[in-house]
């Protein structure tokens, strides 16, 4: 009789893994997934609901959204057959790693990073090659990065970095594309608060693929939206990996919207970048805690206390932030998104009673 249990079916590199999950908890201050807590104007909602009211339900959206990806293109600058759009980003990533990674292929990736990145390759049975930031400062290891790249079909970077906030520069970029043998995937999930972006490279390098979305400085984590922009001829093999119909009605009027409208969004992006330096500063105050330099709307902070004793006195206090502690390098470290000016300042109070606390 066949094996129907997990160990007869499922992969063993599979079995191997932890899912990609996060337990739910209530806070009156929420930052633990580094949302924007500026939310859309109600004029722009109500304009998003107008559009999707005048179209019927029962149809499904167009195959290939062209109204979108026109948006896009206009606003990235970018050709249109290099775009494809997602729901959210993390599908995107699927689909580029799906076309890219197998048995005998290889991934490098930097460590702490964005978790799904090895997830998702161990899962298509391919080697990861990991490179340690440096732990000192959470900087990106260059060097190391370009040795791993000149032997690896796929290195992929979130730049900004999640979960330290560290940024690579421009030349950096182009020194690894320059050296790698396969693609440069950029995650650049947070480059609106970093004030850089690797788009311009995608003209002279066809290794690039640049992805983004709109769950942080767009204001739309619960509507689900992301795109990719990449050389067209990447871009078509990357669409024979996206499952069809893959962006809803509602979420692809709201992404046409806020691009059309995105002046509207400039005040927000502004301010939290003032409040990540300004948390910041005031962190930095605090002997007993090392802040970690960021160029996004989140602070990665180490202190000497064990990371889940300070996670669970700050959250007694009603402020949920994340406990990253599991990931390697970043033992004693918390992961504060930046909320409004008055969210900071009740995570910088609740900070300082439970660093008092014996």
């Amino acid at each position: 009789m066949q094996d129907l249990s997990p160990s007869g079916v499922v992969k063993p590199e599979v079995r191997g893994l932890t899912a990609y999950t996060l337990k739910h908890f209530e806070a009156d201050v929420k930052l633990d997934q580094n949302e924007n807590p500026h939310e859309l104007p109600a004029d722009l909602k109500r304009a998003v609901v107008e559009r999707v009211l005048s179209r019927p339900w029962g149809r499904y959206p167009e195959f290939v959204p062209t109204a979108v990806i026109k948006t896009l293109a206009k606003f990235t600058g970018w050709k249109e057959e290099g775009i494809l759009v997602g729901n959210g980003s993390n599908e995107l990533i699927q689909a580029v790693l799906s076309v890219t990674l197998g048995p005998g292929r290889r991934i490098a990736v930097p460590q702490p990073t964005f978790t799904l990145y090895k997830l998702m390759a161990t899962t298509l049975q391919s080697e990861v090659v990991e490179v340690f930031l440096n732990p000192e400062n959470m900087t990106f290891d260059l060097d190391g990065l370009i040795q791993a790249a000149r032997t690896s079909d796929v290195l992929v970077i979130c730049n900004p970095n999640n979960p330290t906030g560290t940024l690579m520069q421009t030349d950096a970029v182009v020194t690894l594309l320059k050296n790698a043998r396969g693609l440069v995937l950029l995650d650049e999930a947070y480059h609106e608060f970093s004030e850089q972006s690797a788009r311009p490279l995608l003209e002279k390098h066809r290794n690039l693929v640049v992805l983004r979305t709109f769950s942080k400085a767009m204001a739309m984590a619960g509507l689900r939206f992301g795109y990719m922009m990449a050389d067209p001829d990447i871009a078509r093999e990357v669409y024979k990996a996206k499952l069809p119909y893959n962006v809803n009605i509602f979420t692809l009027a709201a992404a046409e919207i806020v691009v059309e409208r995105r002046a509207v969004l400039s005040e927000a992006i502004t301010s939290l970048i003032r409040e990540r330096d300004r948390v910041t500063g005031e962190l930095q105050k605090r002997p007993a805690v090392k802040v970690f330099p960021s160029k996004t709307n989140f602070v990665l902070i180490k202190a000497g206390k064990p990371a889940r004793e300070l996670f669970d006195a700050l959250y007694a206090q009603g402020v949920l932030v994340r406990d990253v502690s599991a990931y390697p390098l970043l033992d004693r470290c918390l992961r504060v998104s930046i909320g409004l000016l008055e969210e900071n300042d009740r995570f910088l109070k609740a900070l300082d009673r439970a660093l008092e606390k014996k």
